[in-house]
């Protein structure tokens, strides 16, 4: 990755100029926010055809070595004992108050080897924090890739016919095939609620397979901006709002990627930083929870407005809002103490000393598409 004005570039940088891009600094990127349909437009193109993402800002790092399961597994709450070659699982890393230092997808590549894919805002910490808690691995940081996703319902009948070996791919399941004459891994999961495949090659195989993709009629280039309007509607956690340092996995609604054998009374209970506070959440209900929110009218609600109950107590707080296209609505996500947290119920949003009201709805909002 090279260096622009101070921010680093991805291997597709040119290729976005190229297609008209405006860029934003992201993460110490110069990345996408759209093109020129604009975010709407590419929104509803992922929805109903294909959108392609570069994603290289994210990281990827290698763990690889006899230890790596019991030291990646002490890490984090996540069973790398039951994973299957080829399996890939989300997960999170923990500090000692049961907070989210970072999530990430962790995939199996050999018996003793594992590729984590980490947010781009993180990735230097987390090199850390894994490096310090897996002194017996090799830890490898693979800084010469791209990594791209094709999201979409056609994503896969599109990928299937210019990347070869990817055909059975289901949710949660990676294959190491060859890309653009290098070694690359396509894993089928996403960050949209749509069946699609996110695709890490040699960087400089980047621009080939992106312009290849694009070639297709159902594929558009889609920046930062729809891919958070897509995560939203999905009901999919964003770090820095929905999780973070002082958020626990149970407020954040993910006690299903603490497995069982992780649990108390499971086969490897605990281990990881924070257990004793996850457990306790897990058996009792945390005060706060995360919760989506369907905003009546036209104004969306922003991240930290308060929501309020009916009687006007502010019982929480917006963690992430925007315009959901295909919902047709502002959508929102925040956290909510109370009886306020159960679906049906209906709350307020103070947008600038205005109050709009809104109702707790089940996440995610649109129905996903993954193929399992």
């Amino acid at each position: 990755m090279s260096q622009s004005n101070g921010l680093r570039t991805t291997p597709l940088t040119s290729l976005h100029i190229e297609l008209g891009a405006r860029m934003v600094p992201f993460a110490g990127y110069s990345m996408p926010v759209q093109f020129s349909e604009g975010i709407i437009a590419e929104h509803l193109h992922t929805r109903t055809h294909a959108g392609l993402f570069d994603v290289s800002h994210m990281g990827q790092i290698q763990v690889a070595g006899p230890e790596a399961v019991r030291e990646l597994e002490a890490l984090m709450p996540v069973d790398l004992e039951g994973l299957a070659l080829g399996g890939a699982r989300y997960s999170l890393l923990t500090n000692n108050r049961g907070g989210v230092l970072d999530d990430l997808i962790i995939t199996r590549l050999a018996a003793q080897r594992f590729l984590l894919v980490v947010n781009g805002a993180c990735k230097a910490e987390d090199e850390q924090v894994i490096r310090a808690g897996c002194p017996e691995s090799e830890v490898t940081v693979l800084g010469d890739r791209a990594l791209l996703a094709l999201q979409g319902p056609a994503a896969r009948e599109v990928l299937q016919s210019r990347v070869p070996g990817i055909d059975d791919l289901v949710f949660m399941r990676a294959a190491e095939v060859t890309i653009e004459g290098g070694a690359g891994l396509v894993s089928c999961s996403g960050y949209t609620g749509e069946d699609g495949f996110e695709i890490s090659l040699p960087a400089a195989g980047a621009p080939a397979l992106a312009r290849r993709l694009l070639a297709d009629r159902r594929v558009a280039p889609v920046g930062l901006g729809a891919r958070d309007s897509l995560r939203l509607e999905a009901g999919l956690c964003l770090y820095g709002h929905e999780l973070g340092p002082e958020i626990t996995p149970v407020e954040a609604r993910l006690n299903w990627a603490i497995p069982a054998c992780r649990r108390p009374g499971g086969d490897r209970p605990g281990g990881y930083p924070g257990a004793d506070v996850i457990a306790g959440q897990l058996a009792t209900a945390p005060a706060r929870r995360r919760v989506g929110l369907r905003v009546e009218g036209k104004r969306p609600v922003r991240e930290g407005q308060a929501i309020l109950s009916q009687a006007g107590e502010v019982i929480g707080q917006v963690s992430s809002g925007g315009f959901g296209p295909s919902v047709g609505a502002p959508v929102a996500m925040g956290f909510v103490s109370g009886p306020e947290q159960a679906p049906g119920s209906r709350v307020k949003v103070d947008v600038r000393g205005k109050f709009i009201d809104a109702q707790v709805v089940a996440l995610p909002m649109v129905t996903a598409g993954y193929v399992r």
